[in-house]
């Protein structure tokens, strides 16, 4: 009797020591699992206090085909979204000095009053900031973004004019240049934006996409720039008091219907000017685009062309240079391989090729319409020729990715370009650059 009460009070305390252990490990799994719900329960609520929480760059998203920061705001959270790009590079010129640039410092800064109504804006700090020379600080786009259905939404403000590849899409890690392409910086004059209102969405299943608006006319009005600098100099931007006597339509339509694929075209016209001094032009821009990806592959073409009706008028502006552009053109292509593709390796290394061909002043007249040959200006500090007159450039080069966001960018490129109406020089660059988003 005496072993079996033992044996009983000894298997008694054993149980209870399991319990107790059991219970003491459930405890401390309790606790654990409060303290991380209380960890979650602070950032959400300094999330809800401050409107803002640390939303991760969707690389793979992009909102009406704009960049993937830029479109960020879209899937925030909270209110309050942040993001951007920055990019620097270093250039190595054949027979001229060298220079380093801090290019680009753009923040974005958007709010979410609802699902439906969005804004959203960049700011461009250029060249090192506002600090004089050629230092710049602005606005890039800022907008109200509707969002009504999958068919259409609008946007008003200052936008983004849809035209060709790089204006909507000019994060660095977009192109793989170090410069963006001549063709969609003084041909398509990237970062073109105007204040406005753009509508846009899909075109049922069909794989079709369109931007349609008014935006305030381009003003090819020559009294402040040369004729050779009149498409670039054209874009009304942000600047105080911009003149808006004038509007003009935009148009784009693009297929997406096959994977890793994109063509389409985009068209511009109305008034060429928008000042008293000139009056009675109309300007027509036009491009045709195209991409395609497949396994590490990737292609690119832009085709654009301008021409200005009555550019006569332009050229008689008694402020003027006595000449206007009347037709422009030009157009690149690029071809990119990533060699990493088959390695199974999470970065990237694309190589690739470009060329690049413009001729912003093709057809230059005088205030009588007579053609007249245009006189290249002296050398440039950002591209050291000037890129106003007829050029070719041949680009190749590397980009490795150490990060989605992150990219690095080594190329070198051979420009032909005329110096005089029947000379032609050369302009090699060698430039490294990083860019990123976030």
């Amino acid at each position: 009797m005496k072993k079996t009460l033992f044996s009983l009070a000894a298997a008694a305390a054993v149980s209870t020591s399991l319990f107790a252990d059991a219970e003491l490990e459930a405890l401390k799994k309790r606790i654990a699992e409060l303290e991380e719900r209380q960890n979650t329960l602070i950032d959400e609520t300094s999330d809800l206090k401050t409107g803002f929480n640390f939303v991760e760059v969707d690389t793979s998203f992009s909102q009406n085909g704009m960049g993937a920061a830029a479109s960020k705001v879209y899937n925030s959270k909270s209110p309050l979204s942040i993001g951007g790009y920055a990019e620097m590079y270093y250039s190595s010129v054949d027979n001229a000095d060298n220079y380093a640039d801090v290019y680009r410092f753009v923040p974005y800064i958007g709010y979410k009053f609802n699902d439906n109504i969005i804004f959203n804006t960049e700011i461009e700090f250029e060249h090192g900031g506002a600090q004089g020379g050629e230092g710049d600080a602005k606005i890039e786009f800022m907008y109200l973004d509707f969002l009504i259905s999958d068919a259409f939404n609008v946007q008003v403000g200052l936008v983004l004019t849809p035209m060709g590849l790089i204006n909507l899409r000019h994060e660095p890690t977009l192109f793989n240049t170090v410069q963006r392409p001549n063709v969609e910086k003084y041909l398509i004059p990237s970062t073109w934006n105007t204040n406005g209102a753009i509508a846009y969405g899909n075109i049922g299943e069909s794989g079709f996409t369109y931007n349609a608006g008014i935006i305030q006319a381009l003003d090819f009005d020559n009294s402040k720039k040369a004729a050779k600098d009149q498409i670039r100099g054209a874009r009304a931007g942000s600047s105080e008091k911009s003149t808006y006597n004038n509007a003009a339509f935009v148009g784009r339509l693009d297929y997406k219907g096959m994977p890793g694929l994109l063509v389409g075209g985009s068209l511009y016209y109305g008034s060429g000017t928008q000042g008293t001094e000139v009056s009675g032009t109309t300007a027509m821009m036009y491009d045709i685009h195209a991409t395609y990806e497949n396994s590490g592959f990737k292609a690119k073409a832009v085709y654009t062309a301008t021409h200005i009706d009555d550019a006569e008028r332009i050229a008689a502006s008694s402020t003027g240079a006595n000449a206007s552009i009347e037709d422009a053109n030009g157009y690149y292509v690029n071809i990119e391989y990533d060699v990493l593709t088959s390695m199974n390796s999470s970065y990237k290394m694309p190589i690739f090729v470009q060329y690049d061909y413009i001729n912003p002043a093709d057809n230059v007249i005088d205030a009588n319409g007579n053609s007249v040959n245009g006189t290249p200006t002296s050398v440039v500090p950002d591209v050291t020729y000037n890129p106003n007159i007829e050029s070719a450039t041949t680009t190749v080069g590397l980009n490795f990715f150490p990060h989605e966001q992150v990219v690095l960018k080594l190329d070198y490129a051979m420009t032909d370009y005329k110096d005089s109406a029947t000379s032609k020089k050369d302009q090699d660059i060698l430039s490294l650059s990083f860019g990123l988003i976030f």
